[in-house]
């Protein structure tokens, strides 16, 4: 909190290498960043002001960052929520553009916007933009917004290839060439975690450039088929027969089920589901015993570093495919009983348009039986829980990923 703060910026007053160059101010709270205004010497970047509150809060924050003499991060996050599309980027940073310069007479060159960054490659549709929007967004601010800079959190744009380096710090280094050259001036990096552009293997250039500026509709696919490549791996599941059949279709039942699961195949899910059904006492025992077995290897894998976001996305369809066959034999043994062994409602707080882990926990959910109330993203708390009370909900499920979703 403020005490943290106060006493963190005391302690590196004293360090001459550290105190001389700006130091960045950086909370969801307001009377935190105040505090850490009123100790630093020199001119200091407060990270971060929105719109988010409105008009109003907004203006007064900005006029005491320009008394004490700082520049500012301003998201592009206004009171509806943050913007992930290029059109609501311009248009939020457009208005706050105008704010601050017009009528709390903040200098230009002193406001640092940050167009939101998001996953790309993630297996979703409405993802596959995410980079490209950036890129467009940030050539549009910086050629009608005199003087305003640019700048995100470059990490945010590989989070689907998570436990692969070689691949993200590819994608960080080929996401910073175009951003600048599209006009980004700063940005948040692991150096670290950073590839020398040209000294990118041109495959995988290619690869990753593909899903970057969305190329194909295959980027992602390919991809990821290319990151199994960098890893390398012989086994059965990549090994071919003497008829040209892969090998793991003559492994034992539970192994090609989970094998399915783990690769995202649904070519043989089911007619591999039938078999296991006829092995099986009861149809709902495929779903706890089989399935439930290979995503358990899927959360093993994911949670390890050796499985991706979109990977886990294709696990979760084949699954809802694999149910999706069995539901009607679970049905027939029911006698007309309720199938559901509960009710969950799931929503993205207010604010908030994160939502690729909510669509997944929900997919696995309802595979599980469970009955889904997707209300979706951005919702307020009172919308939250008058669904709850209205669809008499077990269990209600909130997502968020930005610290602000933290006090919703």
């Amino acid at each position: 909190g403020v005490e943290a703060m106060t006493t963190f910026l005391n302690l590196i007053a004293a360090e001459p290498d550290i105190s001389r160059v700006p130091v960045m101010i950086d909370s969801s709270k307001w009377e935190i960043i105040e505090a850490g205004l009123k100790i630093t010497q020199g001119k200091s970047v407060v990270n971060s002001i929105s719109l988010k509150e409105g008009k109003q809060k907004f203006l007064e924050q900005a006029k005491k960052i320009r008394r004490y003499g700082a520049a500012v991060i301003v998201m592009a996050f206004d009171e509806t929520g943050q913007a992930d599309t290029y059109e609501r980027r311009i248009e939020i940073c457009k208005r706050s553009y105008d704010l601050l310069v017009t009528e709390a007479n903040f200098p230009p060159q002193d406001i640092i916007f940050d167009p939101n960054i998001f996953p790309v490659a993630t297996g979703m549709e409405e993802h596959r933009s995410n980079a490209l929007d950036f890129f467009r967004a940030t050539k549009w601010i910086r050629e009608n917004l005199p003087h305003a800079n640019v700048s995100g959190g470059v990490s945010n744009v590989s989070f689907s290839f998570r436990g692969n380096d070689k691949v993200r710090e590819a994608m960080h280094s080929a996401f910073l060439y175009h951003a600048i050259q599209h006009g980004m001036t700063m940005g948040i990096v692991n150096p670290e975690m950073l590839e020398v552009y040209d000294d990118i293997p041109k495959d995988l250039l290619e690869h990753v450039e593909d899903v970057l500026l969305d190329r194909r509709d295959d980027a992602t696919e390919r991809l990821l088929a290319f990151a199994e490549n960098v890893k390398g791996a012989d086994s059965p599941h990549s090994r071919k027969g003497v008829g040209g059949e892969a090998e793991w279709r003559s492994l034992p039942i539970q192994e090609r089920l989970t094998h399915s699961l783990v690769r995202g195949l649904d070519e043989f899910i089911e007619t591999d589901i039938e078999e296991a059904r006829l092995k099986a006492a009861k149809p709902i025992e495929v779903i706890e015993i089989y399935l439930m077995n290979g995503m358990n290897v899927v959360g093993d894998l994911f949670g390890s570093g050796k499985m991706f976001l979109p990977q886990v996305v294709k696990s979760a369809r084949v699954m809802k495919k694999a149910v999706a066959y069995l539901l009607p034999f679970i049905e027939a043994g029911k006698d007309g009983q309720s199938s559901a062994a509960g009710k969950i409602l799931m929503a993205t707080v207010k604010g908030d348009v994160h939502d690729i882990g909510k669509n997944i926990v929900a997919v696995v959910l309802g595979c599980n039986n469970f009955e889904i109330i997707d209300v979706g993203v951005m919702v307020p708390p009172e919308k939250i829980i008058e669904t709850a009370i209205r669809e008499n909900v077990d269990i209600i499920g909130l997502s968020g990923l930005i610290t602000p979703s933290l006090d919703e």
